[in-house]
């Protein structure tokens, strides 16, 4: 029996997997599948370091333990899944036949029909997506960012670092509240137009005009906004359309229960397992699942996976406090926790217009998430608070 452990995605979640396969005993082949043709690599770089020149793209490859002794099948996508006869099958035709199988297909851009993909018109997601913004923002004077969430700042920053008049449209009165909260989210829109963004809240794209490249954005409330180069950043969805008809419970994500096994008819599929952006797992520390689209929750996920499968039974659950970062004009943004409506948010040190802070969140007396710039010791010190359960005030 050859034991053969597949991986769909050759992606940060997807190798450490592998390199978890490995390291916990695994002797068996493990098979990683990547539609893309590069080896797995940096996703944050793509919208900061790389648009401003700081970074090359070939800099973005992602180190890995050269003796996992992984066969690496680039470029080939999988379309179907044989949940029965535990098999993967791929677009060049043809299957592949697994004993156990992590799914790590990731993510991709929500796309908006009124703006197309096309010459001045960018989604941000891959290396070749962050090579094609870059060279559009060396020959572009005006730029439109679509979409004020993480991506979005990260590039809108980039591009004002470059010396680029910016422009940020947010269809939401706030921005980031679902991740941030309203009192925050306000905070950073000003702090954000005080470094020489111009912010455009509660307005939608309607339309692009220009004869064959974007020349005005035109949005719903009437107004319009010149450019030369839009980036749209709405966010991402699960990349799954590959596992319909399947019978894996799919929902906003792939279903998993607390150790990241895959769920089907809402039991645990023997020996499958997903990590990173497609996972949905019921978190025990939020007692609901949830799907995080972090870096670290990825690289944590993907090694938990790996752990799950060797342990079997003895798995325990996936239950990290989630942790994101953002770099933005010049800042070191981080978050831990997660805020959810109703939620008190307290600035314990600092403020947001002096792009140095620490702010906390408090609910039902405990500490739940905290949000710092130029604060990194403190910021991971609150997030080990909250895994303990502290109360309000954290202890600084």
């Amino acid at each position: 029996m050859s034991n053969r452990a597949v991986i769909v995605g050759a992606s940060l979640a997807g190798l450490r997997a592998a390199e978890g396969l490995r390291h916990s005993g695994h002797e068996g082949p493990i098979v990683v599948v990547g539609d893309e043709p590069h080896a797995p690599y940096d996703r944050p770089p793509l919208s900061k370091q790389v648009l401003t020149g700081k970074a090359q793209p070939e800099s973005t490859a992602l180190r890995h333990d050269e003796d996992i002794d992984v066969e690496w099948m680039l470029g080939t996508r999988a379309t179907g899944l044989d949940v029965a006869g535990r098999r993967v099958r791929l677009a060049e035709g043809g299957d592949l036949g697994y004993d156990s199988l992590v799914i790590a297909t990731g993510a991709h851009p929500r796309r908006i029909p009124s703006a197309p993909a096309g010459p001045g018109v960018h989604y941000l997601r891959t290396l070749e997506d962050s090579v094609s913004l870059r060279d559009g923002l060396a020959r572009a004077s005006r730029v439109v960012v679509i979409g004020a969430g993480f991506i979005g700042l990260e590039v809108a920053s980039s591009a004002k670092a470059l010396g680029l008049e910016v422009t940020v449209v947010e269809a939401l009165p706030v921005p980031l509240e679902r991740a941030l909260g309203p009192q925050l989210g306000l905070a950073l829109a000003a702090w954000h137009r005080s470094n020489g963004v111009d912010i455009r809240l509660g307005a939608a794209l309607d339309r692009i005009e220009g004869s064959g490249r974007p020349e005005e954005v035109v949005l719903t409330d009437g107004s319009s906004v010149p450019a030369d180069l839009v980036v749209v950043g709405v966010g991402v969805a699960p990349t799954t359309a590959w596992l319909e008809g399947s019978g894996v419970d799919l929902d906003d994500g792939v279903v998993c229960d607390a150790c990241l096994r895959v769920l089907a008819g809402g039991r645990p599929l023997p020996d499958v397992v997903a990590a990173g952006d497609v996972a949905r797992w019921w978190h025990p520390l939020y007692e609901e699942r949830v799907r995080q689209e972090h870096w670290t929750s990825a690289a944590n996920q993907g090694e938990h996976a790996a752990r799950t499968l060797m342990l079997g039974e003895a798995a325990e659950p996936c239950a990290p406090v989630p942790y994101v970062w953002s770099d933005q004009h010049g800042a070191k943004l981080q978050f831990v926790g997660r805020v959810l409506p109703g939620d008190r948010v307290e600035m314990l040190e600092g403020s947001v217009e002096e792009g140095r802070f620490l702010a906390g969140y408090e609910r039902g007396g405990r500490l739940v998430a905290a949000l710092g710039a130029r604060r990194p010791a403190k910021v991971m010190a609150l997030q080990q608070q909250i895994a303990a359960g502290a109360t309000f005030p954290p202890d600084l």
